[in-house]
């Protein structure tokens, strides 16, 4: 269990550039270097984290501690992939009120700020290109973004993911004349967290609606509002922005969430830790509970929900319906995305002519020459800092 945790305690050291970078960080060590399993194993984790939801790099380094050491084997991996951002993020946090009035800082955040634009329209590109390819996806994108711009909410989103389900598992199977024809192996699920995810999912949502007119008002509330974010965000990663921000977006300032999503681009690990510096500025009497309830919470759906069905993908996978849900359920959450592109993200950003330009700039600095992602936080960082003792 130390030696789990400790391998994952070193890259949650060093893994900046998000999941995609993550999952090729744990090819590199676990599959090229210590052979803890092979490249087809480890693609077969891949793709089960792609059709879950949760934290995808995160949900693969899980698995990859169930292969090695079992249940605490999962747990040590989680705990040592996620601990570094978690204490950066909860230290942000904590002392945020020490540092957020001067000018300097606020111009390395605004800075920050503006990286996330050009991260989020990054992401929503290559998704885009990689969910969308199909009229019917593409409409699904389209639908599903201009519904969460006139009508934000969380039902709304939840209401939309299982439309999207339902027609993607119409007109999105893929392959599925070719898959009738194979033969079919028996699923063997896991009915015990399978049980325990939804029993605690409708727990959650009765919490929820009973708290909704009085906010968050104790631990379980807090619990309940990030556990159902961690169970509807299929894509991980920047897809969790837009259920987080409608979720618990009364509970802090708009400006407190952005900062918070700002700091979680600079710092090495999976964005969920995001929940720790929200879970601490919600909860301020304690706020290294807060921070733990909520990355706990939101971490735990997609770890169950791995549990349930490690065991039986090749099974899942071969369905032709499953494949077209998970097709429809990918489509929208670009259009989630789409959405949280503009407000929050943009609408708080981009407050000038210099602020869109430097985006422009970035992006097109992105695209063509794919620096390292820790210089592009760097360069947004000074240059706003720059910004900033200017204006000040």
């Amino acid at each position: 269990m130390l030696q789990i945790f400790l391998r994952f305690f070193s890259l949650g050291l060093v893994s900046f550039g998000g999941p995609a970078a993550h999952i090729g960080y744990f090819r590199q060590t676990f599959v090229e270097e210590l052979k803890w399993l092979d490249n087809q194993h480890y693609g077969s984790l891949v793709a089960l984290s792609q059709f879950m939801p949760g934290p995808g790099s995160s949900q693969v380094g899980f698995a990859i501690g169930y292969h090695r050491g079992g249940l605490l084997g999962g747990i040590a991996a989680f705990m040592g992939f996620t601990l570094p951002s978690f204490i950066l993020l909860f230290l942000l946090a904590v002392t945020s009120s020490q540092w957020l009035d001067y000018s300097f800082t606020q111009g390395i955040i605004h800075g920050l700020k503006l990286l996330a634009v050009v991260v989020v329209a990054d992401a929503i590109w290559i998704m885009f290109k990689q969910f969308c390819q199909r009229k019917q996806a593409k409409l699904l994108m389209v639908i599903s973004c201009v519904i969460i711009l006139l009508q934000p909410s969380m039902l709304m989103q939840f209401g939309l993911l299982i439309a999207a389900a339902l027609v993607g598992r119409k007109y999105l199977a893929s392959n599925a004349d070719e898959l009738k024809q194979q033969p079919q192996q028996p699923v063997k699920l896991n009915f015990f967290w399978l049980s325990l995810f939804v029993g605690l999912l409708l727990a959650s949502l009765v919490v929820i609606a009973m708290s909704s007119q009085t906010g968050i008002n104790n631990l379980t509330d807090l619990f309940s509002q990030f556990y159902q974010v961690g169970s509807m965000v299929f894509g991980g990663g920047h897809v969790v922005l837009p259920l987080l921000q409608q979720s618990v977006g009364d509970a802090v300032s708009n400006d407190q969430f952005l900062t918070g999503y700002a700091l979680a681009q600079a710092v090495p690990g999976p964005m969920f830790a995001l929940a720790a510096f929200l879970g601490a500025e919600i909860w301020v009497t304690q706020p290294l509970i807060g921070a733990l309830v909520a990355t706990l919470a939101i971490f735990l759906p997609g770890f169950l929900l791995m549990l349930v069905a490690l065991k039986s993908w090749h099974a899942i996978s071969a369905r032709p319906q499953v494949t077209g849900s998970v097709a429809g359920v990918n489509a929208c959450v670009v259009g989630f995305l789409l959405a949280a592109l503009y407000n929050p993200i943009f609408t708080s950003a981009v407050l000038a002519p210099l602020d869109m330009a430097l985006v422009v700039l970035g992006f097109g600095l992105f695209k063509i020459f794919k620096p390292n992602v820790f210089m592009l936080v760097a360069g947004f960082a000074v240059t706003g800092a720059l910004i900033g003792a200017f204006a000040g």
